[in-house]
This record gives C-alpha cells, sequence and structure tokens, in this order.
C-alpha cells in the first residue's frame, strides 16, 4: 500500500479555524476543511448525483480533447494533481500525455492512500508519489520529480471555493511551485447562460437524495469527532443558494431553532435562522476566466466548453513576467 508524504497535520489548524470562525457575527467554517475521510467519500458520491452536471460535463470534455492536450503537452512530464480526491478523472490525462511520474495532492491523507494505491494498480510502471498536504499553502514537492518538467491538474471547478483575490493568489501559488516552463489543466464551472438556469446550479448543490446535504453536515459531525463537540445535528438543515450579485453558490448550515453547543470546550450560542456559512462556489465566463490566468501568472493556451456552457477545461502555461511599456 502506497504511503503518502504527510506535509502537514491540520488537526490544530481545524481548531483554530473553527473557534474563529463561530466566533465571528456571520459563523463560518472553511469548505477545505469537509475533506476529512468520511466528507471525501460524500464528496465522491455527490459526483455520481444526476443533478451535479461538473463530474459528467467535465469528463466530456477531458475525453473529447484528449489528443489535442497530448499534442499541446507532450509526454514527459511530472503530473501534479492538486485536490486529487479519488482520482477519478486522471486517467484520462496520464493516458493522453504518457506522464513520468504522478503526484495527487490531498488534504485526507487516509482517503489518499486508498486513491493513490488504485490508480497506481492501473498504471503499472508509473511512479505515484503521494502527498498529503493543504494545497492552499506551500508544500514540497517529492524528490522523485526533481529535474522533471510539470504539468498541474486542478479539475472539478475547486477555485470556484475560493474568493476571486484569493483565487488569484492560489494560481500564482501554483505557478511558483511548478515552476518556469509549466503547463496548468484546470476545470472551470461556468455562470448561468440560456443554456444554464440559476436552478440548476441550486439544484446540483442540494439534490433530491441529500447527499450534499450529509456532505455539509458531516463539517458539524466532525467537530463532535475531533473537537469534542456538542452540537446537535438535528438543529441544522443544508442551504443552497445562488448569489446573482456575486456570481456564486453559497452553502450554509441554518439553525432550525435557538440552540446552544460547544467546540474544543469553548461555548456557542445561534438563534433559530442564523447560519454557518461552509462553502461558496463562485461561478466565472470564459472571459474572466482567461483574465485570472493572465492575472496569476499564465497564459491561456486553449480553452473547451459543452455546448450548453455549462463547464469549460483550460489548457495555460506558465508565463514569467516580462518587462512592459
Amino acid at each position: 500500500m502506497l504511503k503518502p508524504h504527510l506535509v502537514a497535520d491540520s488537526a490544530g489548524e481545524f481548531a483554530h479555524a473553527v473557534l474563529t470562525g463561530l466566533a465571528q457575527p456571520q459563523k463560518t467554517i472553511p469548505a477545505r476543511f469537509f475533506y476529512d475521510h468520511a466528507g471525501s467519500e460524500l464528496f465522491e458520491a455527490i459526483t455520481t448525483l444526476p443533478e451535479y452536471y461538473p463530474t459528467r460535463t467535465e469528463v466530456g470534455l477531458l475525453t473529447a480533447h484528449a489528443a489535442a492536450l497530448g499534442t499541446a503537452i507532450g509526454p514527459g512530464r511530472a503530473v501534479i494533481e492538486f485536490g486529487s480526491g479519488s482520482s477519478a478523472k486522471t486517467p484520462l490525462l496520464l493516458r493522453a500525455i504518457a506522464p513520468a511520474a504522478y503526484v495527487p495532492v490531498d488534504i485526507s491523507a487516509a482517503f489518499l492512500q486508498q486513491s493513490a494505491a488504485a490508480l497506481a494498480a492501473g498504471f503499472p510502471g508509473l511512479p505515484v508519489l503521494p502527498v498529503a498536504a493543504d494545497f492552499t499553502r506551500p508544500f514540497r514537492l517529492p524528490a522523485g520529480i526533481a529535474g522533471l518538467p510539470r504539468l498541474g491538474f486542478f479539475p472539478g471547478s475547486t477555485l470556484g471555493n475560493l474568493a476571486p483575490m484569493a483565487a488569484v493568489d492560489l494560481l500564482r501559488s501554483f505557478a511558483a511551485t511548478l515552476g518556469a516552463g509549466s503547463w496548468l489543466v484546470i476545470g472551470l464551472d461556468l455562470a448561468p447562460g440560456p443554456g444554464k438556469p440559476p436552478a440548476m446550479l441550486e439544484a446540483a448543490y442540494d439534490d433530491a437524495q441529500g447527499i450534499t446535504a450529509a456532505f455539509n453536515l458531516n463539517l458539524l459531525a466532525r467537530i463532535n469527532r475531533e473537537l469534542g463537540g456538542t452540537i446537535p445535528l438535528a438543529h441544522f438543515a443544508h442551504r443552497a443558494r445562488w448569489n446573482a450579485s456575486l456570481s456564486r453558490i453559497e452553502m450554509h448550515l441554518e439553525a432550525l431553532q435557538d440552540t446552544a453547543f460547544s467546540a474544543a470546550g469553548q461555548p456557542f450560542t445561534m438563534a433559530r435562522g442564523e447560519t454557518i456559512h461552509t462553502e461558496n462556489s463562485y461561478k466565472w465566463s470564459l472571459a474572466e476566466a482567461r483574465l485570472l490566468a493572465r492575472a496569476s501568472g499564465w497564459a491561456p493556451m486553449a480553452e473547451w466548453s459543452d455546448a450548453d456552457a455549462k463547464f469549460s477545461l483550460h489548457l495555460w502555461q506558465h508565463a514569467p513576467a516580462t518587462l512592459q511599456p
């Protein structure tokens, strides 16, 4: 069984984020803490739901344009996947480009170990070097890819979880991590349009089976498990809403009644109707996606979207700073 290289222990960070976030007037917990082992499994279940169009649309784009990606990128690169999860889409890219190594990076070490082992079994002879880390923070790449040209892979529109300024910062950090001459394949969810009404977005984040609700509520269960919390989960409900002015889906946990609980030994109270804001998912236009690239040290080289303009796939190349007039 592959053993992930552990870069950071997020237990202390989780406690700090929970205590700080619950003390705010608008209570909030960063979305990256969804992904303990249980949360990672729930998210993988979400990606198979009929309402959740991003995964199947992105898989379609990767399949349709694999040859173009392979021609542009070429063989022999180390592929670094940020937030790899189950690595379900990764084989489509790996088969297209004949890589020299694969480095999945994920915050959940246990889930990462399972998914990396499964992928390695499907690609015998390919070095698979998992790294357990929070990719939103600086981390070291394995020594085993030293000297190899690099390709970043960031599918699933995970970038949308970050506010625009933070998204630019993250993309800049990817450029610094991957280095000169690197490429990035990135998926971005598109804003509503004629083929994508806001109701489609809201359904994707509030499915009929309640899997997304369980995913959101698992964050409270994680507080109870890991921080000695006393949160009564039955007092909270999942809410997903489209915020048109900010072009984002918001996920909240709403208190159904006045409630009191503790986390890491600290007491908290919430009034009926008060929420914990747990996730944003920003949606972009294609023009905004190009601007994101240029603002963060990347040059847009190619882009593809489906016929209904629901989702987009982009190929960017590292663009080092040059003198400008």
